[in-house]
């Protein structure tokens, strides 16, 4: 019996070991089948959710550090709607501090939206108030603890970022702004929206808390360096806010370059708006080309376009620094006179008459001996007609009419000479002029210094954009124009600093296709130290009704605008500077 009974008990135990075996085997099998991995992958799918994360944007920084676009902590505020204890107190709260609509609020806690559990009452809401409130349900769930009584229980706060302007309104219209969908318009904002805004990216995000450090980092996008100069920019637009005012010009442009790199230091153009409040950009701009019109809108530049007729003449060799005639006040040209701007005869001239006198006959005459093949050659070599490429949003193409087009006619090659008929931006002719400031070398203007991205710096190389005239044209041109405005005693005239530049009176054409008689735009273009230019300035204004004349309207603003950039730059005088040079 006994022997019977330990058989039994020895077959059960090999039986269960059996069975034990099989089983780990079918946990084996099952483990390393197909199936298996489609299990474990459902399981983790259900323990935590994908998630699209989107960087945090790059900040943008003027060219010795200051902060002009950054970002910002707010909140959107929630209610959960099986937590709320008192609809009354939080509409009442929201209201109070938020300014929130009571009654809205008060209904939407009684009365849901079907299938809604979780109600978002608003957005954006600024650290101080989101924290104010914060603070306040804190204190009321501890000092009362009964139902219905003054209680935010379903109140929840969820922060993310918005972009920041910490100098509001200043470079405006060189920054652009960003919606709160994350979208950059206008100037920088735009041109590099997706270097700032960096690169979106879906992951796995595990429900459980303690898994929180698998979240992956997300790399915030690229920070920009621009090329403006803080001080500088703050400079010019308060005085170009100032001359508006004296002038009584419907609006203005000023800005300032680095002729030998393109670097622009300054863009200053009205209206400005602060770029926290972009939601204002309906109320301040017509349409889009006004947001910068340094870029965006052409216009007929008038004599200040005379500086290009001038070097082109002198670089063709179709006249010499000798060049001499007899002004009689008209010069027939396509079947067409050309006349000076005061209608006036001016007698022998040379060059430097031309220029000091900013007379259109010998514009015209200048344009007529290089003949429209050399004319408008060379204006292309200047890129007239062509967008600069400059590194913002929305810039104007411009307008060069040549031979060949249906609206071409003989008398256009007198009129283009001095600027009119011509549709330029402020930037195309500064980029054109540079080519007379940088030994004929045309610069590529641009607005960024340099990009920081994963702990990298990468800047932006100086680029020309052609050389349309020889060294020595450059200089030439730069000494009589420099020579023109000594002896006219212009209001340009900048004491112990020699500077090159030429005023430009334009009418306006209207509609109709005939100038307006009482409308101008006056401007004005100038650099310097002419024999190492460190800047270019241009000033144009629009419908002044101060005067008639760019002399008195545009020159002025220019010197004031120099007087204060070379203490800005640390650019001695003249006599100073070549002495410490002697040394």
């Amino acid at each position: 019996m006994k022997r019977q009974y330990q058989v039994r008990s020895l077959s059960l135990a090999i039986l269960f070991a059996m069975l034990a075996a099989l089983v780990v085997l079918q946990i084996l099998r099952i483990q390393a089948s197909p199936e298996a991995a489609t299990f474990i992958q459902q399981a983790d799918r259900y323990a935590g959710k994908y998630v699209t994360l989107f960087p945090e944007r790059g900040r943008i920084f003027d060219r010795d550090g200051f902060l002009l676009a950054g970002n910002k902590s707010v909140y959107e505020i929630g209610i959960s709607l099986a937590e709320v204890r008192n609809p009354h107190t939080i509409a009442l709260t929201l209201n109070t501090i938020l300014g929130l609509n009571y009654e809205k609020i008060y209904n939407d806690l009684l009365n849901p939206p079907a299938g809604i559990v979780y109600l978002v009452v608003t957005d954006f809401v600024s650290s101080e108030k989101a924290h104010e409130l914060m603070e306040l349900k804190s204190r009321l769930a501890e000092e009362y603890k009964n139902a219905g009584d003054p209680n935010l229980a379903g109140l929840h706060f969820k922060a993310h970022l918005m972009r920041s302007y910490p100098e509001k309104s200043l470079a405006s219209n060189v920054l652009g702004f960003v919606t709160l969908e994350n979208r950059g318009y206008f100037g920088v904002e735009e041109k590099y929206n997706n270097l700032l805004a960096g690169v979106p990216v879906t992951v796995w995000v595990p429900e459980d808390p303690n898994r929180a450090a698998e979240l992956p980092a997300t790399p915030r996008g690229a920070d920009l360096i621009l090329t403006i100069d803080r001080e500088i920019q703050a400079m010019v637009e308060e005085q170009l806010r100032e001359s508006l005012a004296d002038t009584g010009a419907e609006a203005g442009t000023i800005i300032v370059m680095d002729p030998r790199t393109g670097e622009i230091l300054a863009m200053a153009s009205t209206p400005q708006m602060d770029l926290n409040n972009f939601s204002q950009y309906n109320e301040v701009y017509k349409n889009a080309s006004e947001f910068n019109r340094a870029i965006s809108i052409q216009y007929e530049p008038g004599s200040v376009f005379k500086v290009l007729t001038l070097a082109a003449a002198l670089d063709s060799g179709a006249v010499s620094t000798n060049f001499s005639y007899l002004d009689v006040g008209f010069y027939e040209i396509g079947g067409a006179y050309v006349y000076n701007w005061d209608r006036g005869a001016w007698g022998p001239q040379d060059l430097l008459g031309c220029m000091r006198h900013s007379l259109n006959v010998c514009m015209t005459r200048l344009a007529d001996q290089m003949g429209p093949d050399t004319f408008y050659t060379y204006m292309r070599r200047f890129g007239v007609g062509h967008p600069t490429g400059i590194d913002l949003a929305n810039e104007a193409k411009g307008r060069l009419k040549v031979p060949g087009d249906q609206d071409w006619y003989k008398v256009d090659l007198g009129t283009n000479s001095f600027g009119q008929g011509v549709a330029m931006t402020p930037i195309q002719l500064m980029a054109a002029a540079s080519a007379l400031a940088n030994d004929g070398r045309m610069v590529y203007p641009h607005v960024l210094y340099g990009m920081v991205s994963n702990g990298h710096q990468y800047n932006t190389p100086v680029q020309t954009l052609g050389t349309p005239i020889s060294p020595q044209t450059a200089r030439m041109t730069s000494e009589i124009l420099a020579t023109a405005m000594e002896q006219a005693k212009m209001a340009s005239v900048v004491e112990g600093y020699r500077i090159a530049g030429k005023t430009g009176t334009a009418q306006i054409p209207g509609p109709d296709g005939y100038y307006l008689p009482n409308e101008i735009n006056a401007s004005f273009i100038g650099w310097g130290p002419v024999d190492n230019p460190r800047f270019m300035v241009y000033v144009w204004f629009e419908k002044p009704d101060s005067a008639d004349w760019a002399s008195y309207i545009a020159a002025p603003v220019f010197r004031e605008v120099v007087e204060k950039l070379v203490v800005l730059m640390s650019i001695p005088p003249d006599d100073v500077r070549l002495r410490l040079v002697g040394q």
